[in-house]
């Protein structure tokens, strides 16, 4: 099993905070003899009766490195590569990567990050690293 991002904790608290109940921890999955950790998965239980449960499975990634770039394009990699088994074992379950406030005030903001995210489609959960909630949820 992998090791843990600095911000796993922080991500849980943030989840849990926002009415999200953790099912797993992490998400395991196995294709054609491969195996997978995605951080978190979790569901909100709806009260309207004719609304499924919703589901969603949550890569973390710090964005310490020095270089916003290859984590940028790491971050992008692991992301599709989760996706698209996703899409073959839970295809009702939504990927998000979640990044700390500083990240997306960053890389994810300028222009460059927002090309990628945009034609890539990928769902980023905004998360306040000090106070452990979720700012944005960005579909």
């Amino acid at each position: 099993m992998p090791a843990r991002d600095i911000y796993h904790t922080a991500v849980i608290k943030a989840l849990t905070a926002d009415g999200w109940i953790i099912t797993n921890d992490p998400l395991y999955l196995a294709y054609g003899g491969r195996e997978l950790y995605i951080d978190i998965g979790a569901e909100k239980v709806t009260i309207a009766a004719e609304r499924d449960n919703e589901k969603i499975a949550v890569e973390i990634k710090s964005f310490l490195s020095l270089s916003p770039v290859s984590d940028l394009q790491e971050a992008v990699g692991q992301y599709e590569v989760y996706r698209t088994v996703l899409q073959e074992l839970e295809p009702t379950r939504k990927l998000y990567l979640a990044v700390p406030k500083r990240a997306y005030e960053g890389i994810f903001s300028e222009r460059f990050g927002q090309l990628v995210i945009n034609n890539i489609k990928i769902n980023l959960i905004v998360f306040d690293e000090q106070t452990q909630r979720i700012i944005k949820w960005i579909n």
